[in-house]
Order: C-alpha cells, then structure tokens, then sequence
C-alpha cells in the first residue's frame, strides 16, 4: 500500500471505530500511531523509569498479582525487556521525556493474541475476559467475549461478586463509603461479559490481583475454572500465577505482564496505552477479530 493509501485508511479506521470493519497491517500502524494507542504514547519516560524501579525494588503493587521473587532486581534488565517487548527507549541514558511503544510490536502481539483466541473457538473453550480500566479497554473485551461467545465458547460470566471491603478489592484513586460503617462496598459485576470492580454506581481503575483472586476461588470451588483468561492488569497477573493460560495488553509502565510473557507464565501481553478513549480502539478490535477469523 502507497503512503498516501496508508494514511486514507488510518484517517478513515480512525473516525470510524467500528470493531466490525478490519484495516490492513498497514492501515492499523497507522492507526496505532496517529490514535498514540502505540507509537510516541502518553505516559512519560519517568513514570515509565519509577514503575520499572519500584518493580526491580520488590513493590507488590507493581507485580500485578505476579510471583517474580529476585528475578528481576536488576533495573536494567527490567528496561530491556521493555524495550524488546514493548519499544520503549532501549537507552537507560534516557531518563525523561517522551517515551515509545512499538506499533509494529503491538500488531505482532495482536497476531500472536489472535492464534490463541483461534485455538480457543477450535476447542470451544471456556473463557473468562477482565479488566481493570473499564474507561478504555473495555471496548476491546467487550467485542472480543461477543465474538467468541457468538462462535461457540463459553464465556464466563461472573455473578456479582462481593469483595472485603479493604486489600482484595482496592482500587487506584478511589474515595467515598457506600456503608453505614464508613467501609467502601465493592463488588466483581460483569458488564457485558467482561468482568470489572465496581462500587456504587461506579466502574473502577484498579491494578490489583485481589477481584480475580476472588473471582478463580468461586469458580474452582464450583469446579469450573476458565481454560482461557483474557485480560490487563492484576485481573492478568493473578489468572497467570494460577497456572491458567492467560492472555492479555499492558501498557509501557506495566512492566510484569511483558515479564511474565518473556519467563511463559501469560503466552501473550499486547503492549498498547490502555486508556485512550473506547472508540478509538475500534481498529485495533477489528483487527484482533479478523486474524482470529472472527471478523471481517
């Protein structure tokens, strides 16, 4: 495709949004970078650097729900799986300012991502989609768990589910109490399909293992544990850690999923921002479906 053709295309993917649709490679490179879903990204090289070093320092917070014991203590070699993964900048001289993701990385993991979710529709597969930026990526689970539920998986949906009102279920930024006892109530709701952490009458951010934790130990006790999870963040990390065959996107300052890919505890972590805004998104999803044979 000419450069002119790629740019048509990103401009026409990028205002449409619509998951149904597919670009081509090309076209969705183009999308990535002109949308910054890859490419120059939001997030800035020192909040990248901190989550790396607090990560290589041994804050939980930062592992995802993960397991790295001493592993990755070395900074250093945090960063260059980030690079090699993910594209941020290799040099460790480069230590502020604007920072990367690799869009040609990010369509080569959606295709790595499709093959799994090909497999699962093969194997009519038990699935189970999650997340912890309901204001993003949602959109994107939202069309995958429809796709597959519509091909003959099954996908798990949660009931609502709820968490202890301080550790299991906390989430970033979060203020208020729903209770009389001033303790926040929160509980794993499903929203269409896609399982999220939820208080009052809101959808929360939240980077912690615990909803998954306590949506696995429901599932087992019942005796039907997910053959596939799809999913970010914590809701990633802990279904990983449980030996389950994990899926997920991470952004460039979530480094635990790009290693526990490179160490085979998630087969695939797509690097992309997380929190763009849903619409935008649309390519990506089209794309995703069309290589998994999904879509159009």
């Amino acid at each position: 495709m000419s450069t002119d053709a790629e740019a048509a295309e990103a401009a026409d993917v990028t205002t449409g949004g619509a998951p149904g649709r597919a670009p081509s490679r090309a076209g969705l490179l183009a999308h990535l970078t002109a949308s910054r879903i890859a490419g120059e990204v939001a997030t800035t090289r020192e909040n990248n650097l901190d989550h790396y070093r607090a990560l290589a320092e041994g804050d939980r917070y930062y592992w995802l729900g993960l397991e790295l014991g001493d592993r990755w203590a070395d900074e250093s070699a945090v960063l260059a799986v980030m690079a090699e993964r993910c594209g941020v900048v290799a040099d460790p001289g480069h230590v502020r300012g604007q920072d990367t993701i690799g869009a040609e990385l990010c369509a080569d993991a959606l295709e790595r991502m499709a093959a799994v979710l090909r497999e699962a529709v093969g194997r009519r597969a038990r699935v189970l989609f999650a997340t912890g930026h309901p204001g993003g990526v949602l959109a994107v689970h939202r069309e995958l768990a429809r796709a597959l539920a519509g091909a003959g998986c099954t996908v798990v949906v949660p009931r609502d589910l709820p968490l202890p009102p301080d550790g299991t279920g906390s989430a970033d930024g979060a203020s208020g109490a729903d209770g009389a006892d001033g303790r926040r109530r929160r509980e794993v709701r499903a929203v269409d399909r896609v399982a999220v952490l939820h208080e009052g009458s809101r959808l929360l951010h939240t980077h912690e293992p615990g909803p998954m934790r306590a949506v696995l130990d429901v599932l087992e006790a019942d005796g039907g544990l997910p053959d596939l999870v799809v999913a970010d963040h914590g809701w990633a990390g802990h279904a990983g850690l449980r030996g389950i065959e994990t899926v997920g996107f991470a952004d460039c300052n979530d480094p635990a999923l790009f290693l526990a890919e490179a160490e085979g505890t998630l087969r695939v972590t797509v690097p992309l921002d997380d929190n763009v805004s849903p619409e935008l998104y649309g390519p990506l999803t089209a794309y995703l479906l069309a290589e998994a044979g999904l879509g159009g």
